[in-house]
């Protein structure tokens, strides 16, 4: 059963991936009940994460059905055992998810829409690339000629390469792990895109850095907010942070670090958030663009309907008294004073 279902759905996507450039991409999320499995396709090599199945599972019935799906995800896929990497996706509390897990060190260069990133398949829960993320990633660059990016949470950096390759006049890439920001550099240099002149990288607590506000002249025209879901990592100002209890106040103090006519773009793997405009500060608006961020692989925009749960969610939030602010048509940037 799964791996019919694998096959087919290999079969779609692997000739929508050449014509989107994206031969990294989702092939299989928890789609049959009795498969909890969510399964990503590295360009000829398969990540696999066994989610949980039932709290009363024995060793031996484990055992069995990690072989089961194993063999059904190897003859769907047509792979051998030793282009799988396993992992589990138990639940995560802090910033568990982003922490090393071995040092296997299967490190690849995959290519995505026209540049190429560092995924790293075997030594942590994700690989360095969230795959959901592409459609806005590349909406991002569409957006970034000439213009300021500011890029928190940043983890390795995707969004930074995307914006400094559709031309960003200047970014800033801010993460709490000098691991991931290291990371992000190396991506920027795998794409002939390292420039210390125009790119900063910053190693700190994004919500402390908020909070201090932005330096002199420091604004941006594009914020990209993309929090994680939970933390009480001892490394964070706060003894824990929960997007769906403290966006108010996170948003609130990105607010101020947007150019007049910015916009900021938020969004969440917290499937069932949803942002209430009424929340945000005095003479600002937000635009659920949900819709139009899910790629082909996570669902398209059918994703964002209420009963399909979609992989993230996404806002942009403006100034309420900038025409056009919430707009997604790209526009040219401004001219230069003078």
């Amino acid at each position: 059963m799964l791996a019919n279902r694998l096959a087919k759905r290999f079969r779609h996507l692997s000739k929508w991936s050449v014509r989107e450039d994206s031969p990294c991409f989702r092939v299989y999320e928890r789609d049959i009940p009795e498969f909890p499995l969510v399964i990503d396709w590295y360009e000829g090599e398969v990540v696999v994460w066994f989610h949980p199945r039932t709290r009363d599972d024995s060793p031996e019935k484990e055992a069995a059905f990690h072989q089961l799906a194993v063999d059904e995800i190897c003859a769907g896929l047509q792979v051998g055992t030793e282009r799988l990497w396993i992992k589990r996706r138990e639940r995560q509390r802090g910033l568990a998810q982003y922490e090393r897990m071995g040092e296997r060190n299967a490190v690849r260069t995959v290519r995505e829409q026209g540049l190429r990133f560092e995924v790293n398949l075997s030594d942590f829960l994700d690989t360095g690339l969230f795959l959901d993320h592409r459609t806005t990633r590349r909406m991002v660059r569409e957006r970034s000629l000439d213009r300021r990016v500011l890029n928190l949470f940043a983890y390795t950096g995707s969004f930074t390469s995307y914006a400094a390759h559709g031309g960003a006049r200047a970014t800033r890439t801010v993460d709490m792990s000098r691991t991931y920001l290291d990371w992000g550099k190396r991506n920027l240099a795998l794409n002939q895109l390292a420039d210390d002149s125009r790119h900063e990288f910053t190693h700190a607590d994004c919500l402390e850095l908020l909070r201090a506000g932005p330096r002199p002249a420091e604004r941006y025209d594009i914020i990209v907010l993309d929090p994680p879901t939970f933390s009480n990592s001892k490394r964070m100002s706060d003894s824990s942070f929960a997007v769906e209890r403290d966006w108010q106040g996170l948003v609130g103090s990105t607010l101020p670090w947007l150019e007049r006519g910015g916009q900021l773009w938020f969004s969440t793997n917290a499937r069932g958030f949803a942002l209430d405009a009424s929340g945000l500060p005095e003479g600002w608006v937000a635009r659920e663009i949900t819709r139009y961020t899910m790629p082909e692989d996570f669902g398209g925009p059918s994703a964002a309907a209420p009963d399909q749960r979609p992989a993230h969610r996404a806002w942009i939030v403006a100034r309420a008294d900038v025409p056009g602010a919430l707009d997604l048509r790209v526009r040219a940037p401004a001219e230069p004073p003078g």
